[in-house]
């Protein structure tokens, strides 16, 4: 399918991409993960997150279809990855529904980022969870660059730096970190 095409030739399938990313996602549904050893569900929130990155505000349609090839690889770390490389959790203000009245309180926001190496392409994959809520997909995304220093040592162990090698083979897991 998109094998020997650049990003930039595959924006003119756009739609075609787009509509396959959709029918793969649907398919997912719930997935166990060992590494918060919960199940994670996918909703229609996150497949929202890679189109747009801010409501009404559509990312560049070569970022998405980077986003949808990553699919397949964002569901593989979840399955198979042990252990998160990123945690953070804070208290947002925001209306909730409190049966069928929407009313605004105090509610902890935690989000995790799974950081692997898959077939020698390094990604992160985000998860989110609002109070007491499922654990849900948000995003994944190329994880190429760092602006945080405590990120520094997982890009120096890391392997392929986002690239894909000729001699590839298979599905590949390795933690992004190394002790």
């Amino acid at each position: 399918m998109n094998e020997g095409k650049t990003i930039e030739e595959r924006v003119a399938d756009y739609d075609k991409i787009k509509k396959e990313a959709t029918d793969l996602y649907r398919t997912f549904g719930t997935v166990e993960c060992p590494a918060l050893d919960q199940n994670v569900q996918f909703t229609s929130e996150g497949f929202n997150h890679l189109v747009y990155n801010a409501p009404g505000k559509m990312r560049d349609k070569r970022a998405q279809i980077l986003r949808f090839d990553m699919l397949e690889r964002a569901k593989f770390v979840l399955e198979t990855s042990t252990t998160y490389q990123e945690y953070d959790e804070e208290m947002i203000y925001k209306k909730v529904n409190r049966r069928g009245a929407w009313v605004p309180m105090n509610i902890v926001v935690r989000s995790w980022g799974l950081v692997a190496i898959v077939r020698k392409f390094r990604i992160k994959v985000v998860l989110i969870q609002e109070g007491n809520g499922a654990i849900r997909f948000l995003s994944v995304a190329p994880a190429w660059f760092t602006k945080q220093y405590r990120d520094v040592k997982v890009i120096e162990t890391s392997i392929g730096k986002g690239l894909r090698a000729e001699d590839d083979d298979g599905e590949i897991l390795k933690n992004a970190t190394r002790e």
